[in-house]
């Protein structure tokens, strides 16, 4: 089994220390995020919530009640997520161009053991219903895309934009769900980070309903950056 990232220590603590010797301006120009001289915290939007950096006492803070379930439910995924992406975002927009994550350099982790995403629990929830589908991202900040019978582009972090897919069963085939990133994705992360940003998104779309996390099997995040 790999070394977890999201509750390795070390890997947290070296990302604030990268992040409180970097420069706040380059930062939020690189990030695409907000920073208070005043207060010394970056503001920056993931799924449609936002929420405050402050690399002084180490802490992320939700703004709205909605962003609670992102640094304690998914706190395993979050917090290092936001961390690393301050840290190593580069200058690149969101390029339009779609990847699917298997074939990045590196991405045979997305489709290997435990670190496989669970897109076939996704599809077999909203097999007959797109609608809730589409309704479950707009809850997140995405917007419709044309893409399958129905798709919605999500911003985890500002420039890393996810893609999620479905294609609705009918008497031939079954339901089916794919999760592709901008082609600049890696510009901007690791391929470990990557990974945790798309677990982290499939797994709120899940969550909006009644599927329980319980429900779902194991996935192991890759190593550390």
């Amino acid at each position: 089994m790999l070394p977890v990232m999201a509750t390795t220590d070390t890997g947290e603590n070296r990302a604030w220390e990268l992040l409180a010797a970097s420069d706040p301006a380059t930062v939020s120009g690189r990030a695409a995020v907000g920073f208070d001289p005043a207060s010394g915290c970056y503001r920056l939007a993931s799924f449609g919530r936002h929420f405050t950096v402050h690399p002084g006492n180490r802490r992320v803070l939700n703004l709205e009640p909605e962003g609670e379930a992102f640094l304690k439910r998914d706190e395993y995924f979050f917090r290092l997520t936001v961390l690393w992406y301050l840290v190593k975002a580069g200058p690149a927009r969101p390029s339009g161009t779609l990847v699917n994550p298997g074939a990045l350099p590196g991405g045979g982790i997305f489709l290997r053991g435990t670190h496989v995403l669970p897109l076939d629990a996704l599809a077999a929830k909203y097999a007959t219903r797109p609608e809730d589908f589409l309704a479950a991202g707009a809850a997140l900040g995405g917007t419709p895309a044309p893409h399958g019978d129905a798709a919605i582009a999500l911003f985890p972090l500002p420039k890393v934009p996810v893609t999620v897919i479905l294609w609705t069963e009918d008497d031939e085939f079954p339901a089916r769900a794919d999760l592709l990133f901008d082609a600049t994705c890696t510009s901007h992360l690791p391929l470990d980070v990557l990974w945790s940003i798309a677990m982290l998104t499939v797994l709120s779309l899940l969550e909006s309903g009644a599927t329980p996390r319980g429900a779902l099997p194991r996935h192991d995040p890759p190593a550390e950056p």
